[in-house]
Parts: C-alpha cells; sequence; structure tokens
C-alpha cells in the first residue's frame, strides 16, 4: 500500500489525503507527539472554557482525548480530506457530542474574527511547508493569517512540530513581528519506541495587540518541562537553541544503539548564563567484558584537573575508561566559571541526564556509579582574571593536586585545555614563637592554598627536558659567564635575556608567579621574531643556548608551538648565527599535523646539522635539541657524564633544588634524529 506523496507538494492536497485516508481506514495517524507526551504542555495553555480550534486534525486521537479527560469539550475540527472528515463523524459524532468536525481549507476558514481562545496545530504546518519555494511561502502566510484573525487577543496558537530549522524559522519570524510572545517547549518523550529520533516541540504563540513602533521582541525556550523559560535575544539564537536539542537527541539515540568508536564530547551549558557549565566525553571500552555491575559509570574530573594528560587527552581518558573497568565511562569536567555544591550536588544536578547517554544493554534500574579522585571535586580558586590586546582573556588559578600540594596556573581562555605556566606553591611554615590566634578571629580554610611560589620545582615535563639539554653544551665549564676574571665560565653567573611579546604577561609573572628581574636576568618586550634578526644583524655569535617555547595565536594551524613563522628556514638561520659554535637551539615542538611535521624537521636539518630530539610521555610535545656543528654529537654515556657534572654544579648549598629531578634520567629518552 502506498501513502507516500509523490511529491512534497502533495501534503497540500485534499485529493491526496482523500486518497490516504480510505487507504489508511480508521487506524488513526499520529505521526509523532503522544498525547501522554503532549499533555504537560498542553494543560499549561489549554482551559476548560476555552473555545478549541484544531487545523488539520486528520484521524488523529488528539482532540478525543484532550475531551475525554475534561481538559476541554469545545472543540472544532477541521480537514480539507471529505473522507477523514466522515470517519470522524461516524467515530466520534455519538460519544462526544459537544465536539464537531467540519470540511473547511485552513487558508479559508468560515468563522468570524477573534472565535477561538486557541488554535492547536499538531504536524499540520511541517506538511504544508515543505520547502520555502514562493508559492509555499504563500500558503504559509495565508494559513498564519487566518490563524491570527480567527484567535482572541490572548489566545493562543499551539503548533505541535519536529522544528526542522526553515519550518521554527518561519514561524518564530512571522509571530514575533507581529508582536505575539513565542515560547517553545520541548516536549519530555515518554521513552517508548518512536518513528521519529528527533524530539517534538510545541511552539507556543501568544495573541498581542501589535504596537506600533519597534516593540522589542519575546521570544523564550523552555528546553525541559520543569525548567523556567529561557529568553533568546533573536530569532537566530532560538533555532540554534532548538538544533542543539536535535543534535543532543541525535547523539542520545545514537550511542543507546550501538558502542561508540571515538569519543564523544558535548557541553551542558547553565541554564541562567548559557555557558557551559560541564564537559562530558563518553568512552567506550569495547575490551572490557560487561557484567552487571560495569556497564555504565560517571567520573567526576576534580576542579583543575581537566588539563592533566589523564583526563585532558583522548587517550588519557581511553586508559582512564580501561583502568576502571567499565565497558562506558562518561567524565564530567567541571568549568572555572560555574559554582558547585560538592559532589551530592552534582550528582542530584546530573543524574537525569548522564541516564541519557547510558550504553546499550544497561540493566533496568541499574545503579550507576559516581567516581572521582579521592571522593571530592577539587579545589579551585580564581586568583586574577583579565583581557590582554595579544593574549585574550586569562586567569590565573590556584589549584589543589594530588595529596597536599597546590599549584597556580596561567590559562589563556581561548585554549582552555592548555596550561600556559604552572608553579607549585609551597606550604606555609609557621613563625617560631607564633602565638596561638585568639578564638575570636577568623582562621583560615584548611582548603585555602599558601600563596609562595616553589622556584625549585618544574612543573611542566617539557620544561625539565629543555632545562636537561643543557648538557649538550659540555658541562658546566662550557657554559657563560666569568669567574674573577680568569675566562673560566660557570653557571653561577650565566646571563640570561627573556624576550616577551605581551607586556601583560611580564606583569602576570611578577605579580603572581614570584618572576624578578637583576643583573643577569632581563626581559625585552619585544617581538622574538625581530629580536632575533636584530642580534642576528648587530651581534652575531653571542648566546650559548637559545631557547624557544613559544605558543600559536592561531588555532587553525596545526602546530600550537611554535608558530610557523618561527621554524621558517630564513629564521632558523638567523637563530644559528646567534649562537657560538659550541651552542644549543631548544625547541618545544608541538604538532598534530604529520606532513607539517616532517616539514618542520627537514628545515631543521637543513640548517643544524646535529639534531636530537625527547619525546615528552603522554603529550604531544618533542624537545628538540639543534646544534651547529655535527662536532658536538654525544653518546649516552657521555651524555650522562655530563648530566651528573651539570647537576652537581647547580645543587649547590643555598640553592633551592627539586630532588625529584634527575637530569641524567631526562636524558635517557633522547636520541639523534
Amino acid at each position: 500500500m502506498e501513502l507516500l506523496p509523490r511529491s512534497p507538494g502533495e501534503f497540500g492536497s485534499a485529493r491526496y489525503w482523500d486518497r490516504f485516508f480510505r487507504q489508511r481506514g480508521q487506524r488513526p495517524f499520529e505521526w509523532y507527539g503522544a498525547f501522554a507526551e503532549l499533555c504537560p504542555v498542553l494543560h499549561k495553555y489549554v482551559r476548560p472554557r476555552d473555545k478549541v480550534l484544531v487545523v488539520g486534525c486528520g484521524n488523529s486521537e488528539l482532540s478525543e482525548q484532550m475531551y475525554d479527560v475534561g481538559m476541554c469539550d469545545d472543540i472544532i475540527n477541521i480537514d480539507i480530506s471529505d473522507a477523514v472528515i466522515r470517519q470522524m463523524q461516524e467515530r466520534s459524532g455519538s460519544t462526544r457530542p459537544k465536539m464537531s468536525y467540519l470540511l473547511m481549507d485552513m487558508l479559508q476558514m468560515d468563522f468570524p474574527d477573534a472565535h477561538f481562545q486557541v488554535v492547536l496545530d499538531k504536524g499540520t504546518l511541517d506538511a504544508l511547508l515543505t520547502d520555502e519555494e514562493e508559492a509555499t511561502i504563500a500558503k504559509v502566510d495565508q494559513m498564519f493569517a487566518e490563524i491570527s484573525r480567527v484567535l482572541q487577543v490572548g489566545g493562543r496558537y499551539l503548533c505541535v512540530s519536529l522544528a526542522q530549522a526553515h519550518v521554527l524559522k518561519k514561524a518564530v519570524e512571522y509571530f514575533s513581528q507581529e508582536g505575539w510572545v513565542v515560547r517553545v517547549h520541548q516536549v519530555a518523550s515518554s521513552g517508548d519506541k518512536q518513528q521519529f529520533v528527533l524530539p517534538v516541540f510545541v511552539y507556543v504563540m501568544t495573541k498581542f495587540r501589535k504596537i506600533p513602533g519597534s516593540a522589542p521582541q519575546i521570544l523564550e525556550i523552555c528546553p525541559e518541562e520543569q525548567d523556567k523559560p529561557m529568553r533568546m535575544e533573536c530569532v537566530e539564537q532560538l533555532v540554534a537553541a532548538v538544533k542543539d536539542r536535535q543534535h543532543y537527541a541525535l547523539l542520545c539515540s545514537q550511542i543507546s544503539k550501538t558502542p561508540c568508536r571515538e569519543q564523544v564530547s558535548l557541553d551542558l551549558c547553565d541554564k541562567e548564563s548559557r555557558k557551559p557549565r560541564y564537559t562530558l566525553h563518553v568512552v567506550d571500552s569495547p575490551l572490557v567484558k560487561p557484567s552487571r555491575d560495569n556497564h555504565f559509570a560517571i567520573f567526576i574530573i576534580p576542579q583543575g584537573r581537566e588539563t592533566e594528560w589523564l583526563f585532558g587527552t583522548e587517550e588519557g581518558r581511553r586508559q582512564l575508561a580501561a583502568s576502571a573497568g567499565f565497558g562506558r565511562l562518561l567524565t564530567v569536567a567541571l568549568h572555572r566559571e560555574q559554582h558547585y555544591e560538592g559532589m551530592a550536588g552534582i550528582q542530584a544536578e546530573l543524574s537525569g541526564k548522564v541516564m541519557e547517554l547510558a550504553p546499550p544493554g544497561l540493566p533496568a534500574r541499574q545503579q550507576v556509579p559516581f567516581l572521582s579522585v579521592g571522593g571530592d571535586i577539587g579545589v579551585r580558586t580564581v586568583r586574577h582574571c583579565d583581557t590582554s590586546p595579544l593574549s585574550g582573556e586569562y586567569v590565573v588559578e590556584d589549584v589543589k593536586g594530588d595529596g597536599s600540594c597546590y599549584f597556580r596556573r596561567l590559562i589563556f581562555l581561548r585554549n582552555r585545555s592548555v596550561v600556559q605556566s604552572e608553579a607549585r606553591l609551597l606550604a606555609p611554615t609557621p613563625l617560631q614563637g607564633q602565638k596561638k590566634r585568639r578564638k575570636d578571629k577568623k582562621k583560615p580554610s584548611p582548603t585555602e592554598p599558601p600563596g609562595a611560589i616553589d622556584k625549585s620545582y618544574l612543573c611542566c615535563e617539557h620544561h625539565k627536558a629543555m632545562v636537561a639539554g643543557l648538557c649538550l653544551l659540555g658541562g658546566p665549564d662550557a657554559l657563560p659567564g666569568d669567574e674573577a676574571g680568569s675566562g673560566r665560565l660557570c653557571w653561577g653567573q650565566a646571563h640570561v635575556a627573556v624576550v616577551e611579546i605581551d607586556p601583560s604577561m611580564l606583569e602576570v609573572a611578577t605579580h603572581w608567579f614570584g618572576f624578578s628581574q637583576g643583573d643577569r636576568m632581563q626581559v625585552h618586550i619585544s617581538d622574538g621574531l625581530d629580536y632575533v634578526a636584530k642580534l642576528a644583524a648587530e651581534a652575531p655569535a653571542q648566546y650559548h643556548a637559545v631557547m624557544f617555547d613559544v605558543d600559536s595565536k592561531d588555532l587553525t594551524v596545526g602546530m600550537s608551538c611554535p608558530p610557523p613563522a618561527f621554524v621558517e628556514k630564513p629564521f632558523l638561520q638567523k637563530v644559528r648565527n646567534i649562537l657560538k659554535p659550541e651552542g644549543v637551539f631548544v625547541l618545544n615542538l608541538v604538532c598534530r599535523d604529520a606532513r607539517l611535521k616532517e616539514s618542520v624537521l627537514a628545515t631543521l636539518r637543513d640548517v643544524f646539522p646535529l639534531l636530537y630530539v625527547r619525546r615528552i610521555e603522554g603529550e604531544v610535545n618533542e624537545i628538540l635539541f639543534c646544534q651547529p656543528s655535527p662536532e658536538g654529537r654525544c653518546n649516552p654515556t657521555e651524555l650522562g657524564v655530563r648530566a651528573q657534572a651539570l647537576e652537581g654544579a647547580l645543587r649547590q648549598p643555598g640553592r633551592p633544588w627539586d630532588s625529584s629531578y634527575v637530569l641524567a634520567d631526562v636524558l635517557q629518552a633522547v636520541h639523534i634524529l
């Protein structure tokens, strides 16, 4: 039996619908939106004494169900199909005396003006607005004009729809321009098997008298039944919000049927600010054998630790899911702009949402565990936030790490998943003879971190590798400085020139990270490209070491460190020119584009005859050590000896040193390219 139309235009044809209902017979055709799902919304906008008009009624049971439950009984149904009107008159004529079915075209209705309090449309607009051709738009405009004419001021046009973008946009634009209040409800799913994966929406257009001039549009969305309406600023924003809900429904439908081959990521936004509140990643572990208790778990990442490799990378999350032993692990990252009421509050807030992302085969009424590190949500304190013309918005925050350690971090908000700078904070030490605090004085919070920077500790593994690369200089005697005029070179008198393009970052480093300049440490506010070019022209071969750890502001390039201009051949030749023959150029390379990476390495080989690499485990970073002379080649044994000598020179009394940092261990993974 062929019920589909030959073309979308037939949806507006009486002949098509006559044929459709004759072939279908008495079986109700609901298309979408079961009565139980629509009831909560209908009860808000349909009152028992309202006079209700249902346009394009078909043989849906919606009017009969509204009548039977007492929602209202003064209901007039119209349709262009003579066949279906006869069917419905026979079906309801004797049992529902106050409800009528009339053969009528909704584009030319016979009712007087302002005759109804409610016009109800279930799928009729969707069927009519199948394209955006001029003739179709003209019919829709005529339909809207007739609905407006027969509705009283204060009346409601309720349109049940799948909310295709062009349908929603047309309806919202038309009625908002007429001065009506527009609110879009998402209909809660009953969980039964549905013909459509997409969620059902109800547009509620409330008629007001049109005010001359430019009255503000009132556009709202209620994504869930219990939610307060969210005000939208424009039609495009409302359409985008509906589109997000549709994408989410498609995602939930997809991952509820089959395991995810790739990790799925999505943001859940705060209902008031509409800013991301939670970032979720769905991670499936195909090697985990399913049992009753290991199908699904939720892992709450402690605040401030979302940038760590285990939580902030695909490979890390995959490892986390496998070690946790669950078929599907949902990781939840918390955002710094949001406030959270502890683990219990997060569980209460997420419990309904996360079950929509449950894996296939999850047993009914299965308890899903919430996991975390240490059983809490961590500590994050934002110390400073500002905006730089060069770096954009940034924050300085203190976070709690493992155990009792606290760390201070600089984050550029344009790239929230990357820690720009990090330092460990020293634990507070009580002063000798310090008197006990008076009971009436406020005690510090046990979760409040200290503020002093531990300058002996390098938090980033790639920074440790960059420092260790100085061993390639041949030991402490090869480093710059002069002791007692003897010409003996030593670490203790090395001079460092720091180049920073953003003056705001110098302020941040000084105020928040304990940085200070001195006779042997000078900061130059300049573009690194310009500074190196100037040195190459004025004073070549003056540096023993040049280090690049430069982030790229262009996130569209597959190389986030350094910017491409820093690894172009003419510039690298200038870098070589400012190095002494025995010097070393140390480069932090972060490149996810394999072809681009090979191109960069080839250029480096052209300029520097000797090239070492140290890959950072669990990160994309690779530290490259480039030397202008092949005569500096070291074997592993010699490199280890140099590392011990350098470390011995640095571990002097009175100089802070992290005992866990062993240069020889860092250099074991270095090899020649």
